[in-house]
C-alpha cells in the first residue's frame, strides 16, 4: 500500500511536523536547556549576557528538534513495531524521508548561523555537536550504550557555552559535562525501561536491555556519580550554600524517581523520566542563586 494516501493536505500536516520535531513535547528540550543554563552562568560568574543567552537557548530549541528528525528518520523502519511509537509521522508515513531530511538540514543550518555570532572557537566545538547529534539514533544498532552517546549529544552545549563565554574551556566545564552525561544516561535508562519489552522483541539496543534486573541499581549510581562531579564544581568555584540546597532537592527528585520505577511499570518509568525537568531546575535555581549579584550601597 502507499503510505503516502495516509498524508493530510495543506496546513492540515502542520501537527504531523510539530510532532516530529517534538514541539509539541517539550520535556527534551529542558533537559537540553537545563546543563546549557549551568554552565552558561557558571560561565559568567553571575547573569550571561543577552545576546549569548538568546543565542544558545534558541540552539536548545533548534538542536533538539534537529535531534528528533534524525532519530525518527534512523527509527523509520523500526517505530512502527515499538508500542510507544508506533504513530510517529515518519513510521505511519504521513511525513515522507525526504522531507524529514529537508528539515533536519535546514534546523541544522540554523543553528549554525546563530553559533557564527559568537566566536571562531565554539564555531569548531559546534562541529563536533552536530556529528553527536546526527550519529546518536543509530547507536542503538550497534552498542548497547547509546544513552552514552545521547549522554555526549546533549552536554556538547556545556563546553560550547563556555567557549562562546570565555574563550575556553576549563577543567570545571570538563566535570559538568561528565556530571551531565551521567545524568542523561540515568534518566534516559528510565525512558528506555518503558520500550524495554518491545525493544528484545525487535532488537533494538539499550543500556535498560543491557543492565536487565540490575536496572534501579546502575540508574542509582548514575544519579549519585551525577550528584558527586556536580558537587565538585560547587566546591572548586565556592558557590555556595545555594547550590548545596539545589544538590539536595536533586536528590531528593532522584529518590523520588527510585520509588516510580522500583515495580520496572511502564507508565511510571515514564513519570520518573518525566521528573527530571525538576532535577534539572532546582540545580539550576541553585547555581543561578549562589551567582546573584551583590549590590553595594
Amino acid at each position: 500500500m502507499d503510505r503516502s494516501v495516509m498524508r493530510p493536505k495543506g496546513l492540515a500536516r502542520l501537527p504531523d511536523f510539530l510532532h516530529l520535531m517534538r514541539l509539541d513535547r517539550p520535556i527534551g528540550t529542558w533537559l537540553l536547556m537545563w546543563p546549557t543554563l549551568w554552565a552558561l552562568w557558571i560561565a559568567a560568574e553571575e547573569l550571561p549576557g543577552r545576546d549569548v543567552l538568546v543565542i544558545f537557548v534558541a540552539g536548545v530549541y533548534l538542536m533538539r528538534a534537529a535531534g528528533c528528525v534524525i532519530n525518527d528518520y534512523a527509527d523509520r523502519d523500526l517505530d512502527g513495531q515499538v508500542t510507544r511509537t508506533r504513530n510517529r509521522p515518519l513510521a505511519t508515513g504521513r511525513i515522507n524521508e525526504g522531507e524529514a531530511q529537508a528539515i533536519f538540514l535546514i534546523l541544522v543550518m540554523a543553528a549554525f548561523v546563530l553559533v557564527w555570532f559568537t566566536n571562531l572557537f565554539t564555531v569548531m566545538l559546534s562541529l563536533v555537536g552536530v556529528v553527536l547529534a546526527f550519529i546518536y539514533p543509530f547507536m542503538k544498532r550497534y552498542t548497547h550504550l547509546p544513552q552514552a552517546f545521547l549522554g555526549a549529544a546533549f552536554s556538547w552545549a556545556i563546553p560550547m557555552a563556555f567557549g562562546a563565554v570565555l574563550g575556553q574551556v576549563p577543567a570545571e566545564a570538563w566535570l559538568l559535562f561528565l556530571a551531565n552525561v551521567a545524568w542523561t544516561v540515568a534518566y534516559d535508562t528510565e525512558y528506555a525501561m518503558v520500550d524495554r519489552d518491545d525493544d528484545l522483541k525487535v532488537g533494538i539496543k539499550s543500556t535498560a536491555v543491557l543492565f536487565g534486573r540490575a536496572d534501579r541499581l546502575m540508574i542509582g549510581l548514575l544519579q549519585g556519580i551525577t550528584l558527586l562531579l556536580l558537587a565538585w564544581v560547587g566546591i572548586r568555584l565556592e558557590l555556595g550554600g545555594f547550590l548545596w540546597l539545589g544538590l539536595a532537592a536533586m536528590a531528593a527528585t532522584f529518590i523520588h524517581q527510585q520509588v516510580l520505577i522500583r515495580e520496572r511499570d511502564r507508565d511510571r518509568c515514564f513519570q520518573a523520566f518525566l521528573n527530571n525537568h525538576w532535577s534539572g531546575l532546582v540545580v539550576f535555581a541553585g547555581i543561578a542563586l549562589s551567582l546573584w549579584p551583590v549590590v553595594e550601597g
